[in-house]
């Protein structure tokens, strides 16, 4: 029998997953966007529907017949509708970056005996497995994550292009980064400690600090951890400008006797500028670095992953390697091979062993780069 798949969502990224899926298995997209849902039905025919998943009746009716649920809506909406879908009593992989708690919706999850994979992308998703699969096999001291999307071609101002929800992008800029220091909890304001990395046939990108550690603050017992985000070297002046006058601000403020969000304007005017369009090549950066012992000796892994616009299927490198993580994920449950309950972070799916070289593999598949290298 083949599996019904409903992807909530059909954007760059989720109509990436609906395609690839659609190749093994019966998938509709939900989206409340008319023009996404026709290019998707036109293009590729995969049957679509056009509603609004943050109605509970209208979602429950949409993942009635549903043998898993893939979440890919804007950050904003994640939370709530991973709720409806819990309730629903629905398996479900996510790729939302919600900002709110996961954790709170564990018990929710058990209770109604689903599995919910969140963060299901490159990161958090990819980087959050390469540390969970390692520090189920030794005892990690030590963790370093730096990753970016970004374009080929650098255009003032901004030299930067986004597959994601201008304000999801934006969160990256003005949500405090925390990170692990000698055991301790560290604070500190997004966009610091900036440095500036070379990488082999890139160049130099611009590194600081961001809130990407996220569900491993709580699950991973690891004194030192890090995450930084790469862009390219100057992006950092004018974000902090625009931070610190208020432009990211979700404080409404009075305009000719209109409350208005500063966040709403700056994102409808980002959102064409940050487009990638068709045929705009970009690529996606992640290194990571785990240093570690076992009984018998120490150890270290550096992971480099790579990816391009592919120009053979027009997809994005950001659409593929968060999408395509997304696929892998989703077919290990699908094939039953992970059936814990509850709210689960993708390193803690990682600790099984057998599913992570799962998920890299598919990647690899895909043509996705990934060069691992045992450091010591």
């Amino acid at each position: 029998m083949n599996k019904k798949i409903v992807v909530l969502g059909g954007g760059l990224v989720g109509g990436t997953i609906a395609v690839e899926l659609s190749r093994q298995y019966s998938v509709t997209v939900v989206d409340i966007d008319d023009l996404t849902i026709t290019n998707l039905n036109r293009c590729f025919g995969i049957p679509c529907v056009q509603a609004d998943v943050t109605d509970r009746k209208a979602l429950e009716k949409q993942i009635v017949d549903a043998d898993l649920v893939i979440g890919a809506v804007p950050g904003f909406l994640g939370y709530e509708v991973i709720k409806k879908v819990i309730d629903a009593g629905k398996n479900m992989v996510d790729i939302s970056f919600f900002p709110e708690d996961p954790f709170d919706l564990d018990e929710r999850a058990k209770h109604n005996k689903v599995s919910v994979i969140m963060d299901c992308g490159i990161a958090p998703g990819i980087s959050n497995m390469i540390l969970g699969y390692h520090n189920a096999s030794m005892k990690v001291d030590r963790y370093e994550c730096v990753v970016g999307g970004l374009p080929v071609i650098r255009e003032w101002p901004w030299e930067y292009k986004a597959v994601f929800s201008p304000a999801d992008v934006i969160e990256e800029y003005v949500r405090p980064a925390r990170y692990m220091e000698n055991g301790k909890q560290v604070t500190k304001d997004a966009l610091s400690d900036p440095e500036i990395i070379n990488f082999k046939n890139i160049g130099s990108l611009e590194a600081w600090n961001s809130d990407g550690l996220r569900t491993l603050l709580k699950t991973m017992k690891v004194p030192n951890m890090i995450e930084k985000t790469l862009r390219y070297p100057g992006t950092i002046e004018y974000l902090k400008v625009l931070r610190e006058c208020g432009f990211f601000s979700h404080q409404a403020i009075e305009v000719k006797g209109l409350k208005i969000k500063p966040i709403d304007v700056t994102t409808q005017l980002l959102l064409p500028l940050w487009e990638l369009k068709q045929g705009e090549e970009d690529f996606t950066l992640l290194k990571a670095n785990v240093y570690g012992s076992t009984s018998i000796e120490s150890e270290g892994y550096e992971y480099l992953i790579y990816d391009k616009f592919d120009h053979k299927s027009g997809i994005h490198s950001m659409a593929r390697t968060t999408g395509y993580t997304c696929v892998a994920v989703a077919k290990i449950v699908l094939e039953g091979l992970f059936e814990k309950k509850g709210l689960i972070p993708p390193e803690i799916l990682a600790e099984q062993p057998n599913l992570f070289p799962k998920v890299i593999n598919f990647l690899e598949e895909k043509g996705v780069e990934v060069t691992v290298t045992r450091l010591y």
